[in-house]
């Protein structure tokens, strides 16, 4: 949810009849600012098909943004059938797969998440171990779809954004709908490989946060994500949030997620 996620240049192709072209936009939207170090508490919903809440658990979230990469550790809380479950997420820069990691409480020992799990579902929810990640501009060819669409209460530049290399990616395409006040992504469609809509990630709420530093962020408090062709839905709500706390670097690293301290 995530959380979300880090982010160059591309071949711009189509977009001479648009003021803004499609590859900046993503840029723009990649580069957004971000706090170095987040500290929060999640509220994660997931919901039947039907509307009924099938489960909530209770998520204690770490991040860091350093040398221009992210790092995340999601540390679950409750339930008791997930309490104690830790993740670990280290990107890695261009060209490189992110670091994954799991502690599973019931065997005591923490794992790899392989490249090839990518496309599994995290913890139940309808986002993917690939979808925690955040892909670099210059993976994709974006189009400009519209240069102006009024999406959720936003104003909006609309953008296809297709893998350069198919394999790379568990989508055939993505339509991104980017706000043009924060460069934020406020809505994103995801197709299966066979061109049809798999998943729609809505961001609910967006909200301007001071870090500890004084700064002022745009940040996404709350974000919805729909497997339309199940049904099943997640909602994740950030409930607390402190920013820019330095948090030490042990704590984005395997051995903490063996201990949790």
């Amino acid at each position: 949810m995530k959380k979300i996620v880090a982010f160059a240049a591309a071949l711009v192709a189509g977009c001479s009849a648009f003021a803004i072209d499609a590859v900046t936009v993503m840029t723009q939207a990649h580069d957004v600012e971000k706090p170095a170090f987040t500290m929060s508490k999640v509220k994660m919903d997931l919901i039947e098909k039907n509307g009924v809440l099938q489960e909530s658990r209770v998520v204690t979230e770490y991040g860091r943004e350093k040398d221009d990469l992210s790092s995340i550790v999601m540390i679950f809380n409750s339930p008791a059938s997930v309490k104690d479950t830790r993740f670990l997420m280290l990107e890695n820069g261009p060209g490189k797969d992110d670091d994954k990691f799991i502690y599973l409480p019931s065997l005591k020992t923490t794992r790899r998440i392989a490249a090839s799990e990518g496309s599994k579902s995290f913890m139940g929810t309808d986002a993917s171990y690939d979808d925690l990640s955040t892909r670099e501009v210059d993976e994709d060819e974006h189009e400009m779809i519209s240069e102006k669409e009024e999406k959720n209460g936003y104003t909006c530049w609309v953008v296809k954004s297709t893998p350069k290399d198919p394999k790379s990616s568990q989508y055939q395409y993505r339509i991104n709908y980017i706000d043009q006040e924060t460069n934020y992504p406020v809505y994103t469609e995801m197709y299966d490989k066979k061109g049809k809509l798999w998943k729609t990630l809505t961001l609910e709420k967006l909200e301007k946060r001071s870090g500890e530093t004084g700064k002022i962020y745009d940040m996404p408090i709350q974000e919805y994500m729909k497997n339309v062709q199940t049904g099943h839905s997640t909602r994740i709500t950030i409930v607390q949030l402190k920013l820019d706390s330095e948090i030490p670097d042990r704590v984005f690293t395997s051995s903490f997620l063996n201990t949790g301290k």
